[in-house]
């Protein structure tokens, strides 16, 4: 069965199903080829009739994933041109006033698609659904140096999109007012960003961020040497029309080299102590004009305050990284211990701390671990649970609301031994549990609780509905943290020893 909406650049035809609209593949900007190429994203343009809006929109261009996320939702199976596209599920057009949540998906900043995330079950409760695409890695992230006018065009793209959803999400029956972004990974740490951006403010009135803060914002300097070294590779001069000017599939290959000479040469000297901890060369950038300064002080000066929070974590975030490449069973206590331009960010001294004085902490923390254990909570803690504590913190003193979550369940599979990894928590947030789904299906065993799933899930329509999880608000004196698991409790502050271990460090 068809549907069709009117927009502000022309009319739609979707589908429906089981009583959900879907309209797919909608552009929010201009395809960002030709004249566009590494630049700003532009106004779309109109179109006569009804336009078809049945099937995914390509993912913008990318690297090829990793083989464990080969046939995940980092991707639709084919890149192209007009990839600044969204799909948009809601339960009826013609009503009015109905809470939107827009997704804003991971991929280290150098993979994304939307094609694996089903907005449908929000719709089926009431919620208008947005998933973006929006472009990464060099596309997204290029930095030149001083006067570089093209920044964050992933962080743009985004910002274009929730402009669109301001200007038309009221004919899908979305309220405009009423709009929360959430995001995991990446995403997450996107909306870390937008939250201290200038030209996000006002875009949204809600925000949720799943293992991801406002911490990971490299410095202009060392963005720029990623962005020269990038350009001698390609065999350009360091501008941005001469990179424009490459073909994609070269920008890609060049892309991966620069990633490739980090690894096998982790100098923080070189290339800067973020991006060799992270290895994400390309991730938004502080340029003093769309990220006017670090998020997180931002953040913590009282910009978003007026915007409710929900921010948490997984318990196992970084866990499954170490245990897919076998790395977990090959980290020994000399590697935890040594030099960082020697062995990179399997060194603890990669994320800033006393190596001798961590790995004690840590050891006595989980006695009988092994040092890939270790190094797996180490890593969990710098990329996601400690920015989220200091993101938790930093906005727990505005006049909107601040909530904290921690996801415990853990993976069957594997014996057990992935853990509630990074990730785990977003079939449970989107109510897709399905051995079949994208993503992390196969890795949910073969009776995930659906329990579990309807708790998660009703917390965020609920939060994105009226601003209230559904559990108590976050504050220094209590740290009042959901923890999410078959039985799901209140725990007040948590994390004591990990936020006095890593006190005072990036």
């Amino acid at each position: 069965m068809d549907a069709v909406v009117t927009t502000m650049h022309g009319k739609l035809r979707g589908s429906v199903a089981d009583g959900v609209y879907a309209f797919l593949g909608v552009p929010y900007a201009a395809p960002p080829f030709g004249a566009n190429r590494l630049r700003p994203p532009q106004p779309g343009g109109l179109w006569d009739g009804a336009r078809d809006a049945t099937r995914y929109g390509a993912a913008p261009p990318q690297v090829a994933p990793p083989a464990a996320a080969a046939d995940s939702a980092w991707g639709t199976g084919m890149t192209g041109e007009d990839c600044l596209t969204l799909n948009v599920w809601t339960p009826d057009p013609g009503a009015g006033g109905l809470p939107v949540m827009v997704w804003i998906q991971g991929g280290e900043f150098e993979f994304g698609g939307q094609a694996g995330y089903d907005g449908r079950h929000f719709a089926r409760d009431g919620v208008v659904c947005v998933v973006i695409n929006w472009r990464v890695g060099a596309d997204g992230f290029l930095y030149l140096g001083d006067g570089d006018d093209g920044a964050n065009l992933g962080l743009l793209d985004q910002v274009a999109s929730l402009e669109w959803v301001q200007e038309n999400i009221a004919a899908f029956g979305g309220d405009p007012a009423n709009v929360t972004v959430f995001g995991e990974s990446a995403g997450a740490m996107s909306i870390g960003t937008l939250l201290a951006m200038p030209r996000a403010e006002g875009l949204f009135r809600r925000a949720i961020t799943q293992s991801g803060a406002a911490h990971h914002a490299i410095p202009a300097a060392a963005a720029a040497r990623i962005g020269s070294y990038l350009a001698e590779k390609l065999g350009v001069p360091p501008t941005r029309e001469a990179v424009a000017a490459v073909p994609v599939d070269r920008l890609l290959t060049a892309q991966e080299q620069v990633k490739a000479e980090i690894l096998a040469h982790p100098d923080p000297g070189r290339w800067g102590a973020e991006v060799v901890a992270s290895m994400m060369p390309f991730q938004p950038v502080i340029d003093g004009k769309i990220i006017p300064a670090a998020p997180i002080e931002r953040i913590a000066a009282g910009a978003s305050g007026q915007v409710d929070l929900v921010a948490g974590t997984n318990a196992d975030d970084w866990r499954m990284f170490r245990v897919i490449t076998g790395e977990i069973d090959q980290i020994t206590d000399q590697i935890l211990t040594g030099p960082v331009d020697v062995h990179g960010s399997q060194a603890l001294a990669a994320y800033g701390l006393p190596a001798e004085k961590a790995l004690a902490a840590y050891r006595t923390r989980y006695p009988g671990t092994s040092p890939g254990d270790l190094l797996a909570a180490v890593q969990t803690d710098w990329w996601t649970r400690i920015p989220a504590i200091r993101l938790a913190d930093a906005h727990a003193g505005a006049p909107s609301g601040t909530y904290m979550y921690e996801f415990a369940w853990p993976s069957p599979v594997l014996n057990g031994r992935l853990g509630a990894f990074h990730g785990l928590e977003i079939p449970f947030v989107f109510d897709t549990l399905s051995k079949d789904a994208p993503l992390f299906g196969p890795l949910l065993g073969d009776n995930p609780p659906q329990e579990l799933a309807d708790t998660m899930h009703a917390a965020w329509k609920a939060f994105a509905t009226n601003g209230d999880p559904g559990w108590p608000r976050y504050d220094l004196s209590r740290r009042a943290t959901m923890r999410f698991n078959t039985t799901s409790q209140v725990v007040d502050d948590p994390r004591p020893w990990e936020r006095a271990l890593w006190e005072g460090i990036r």
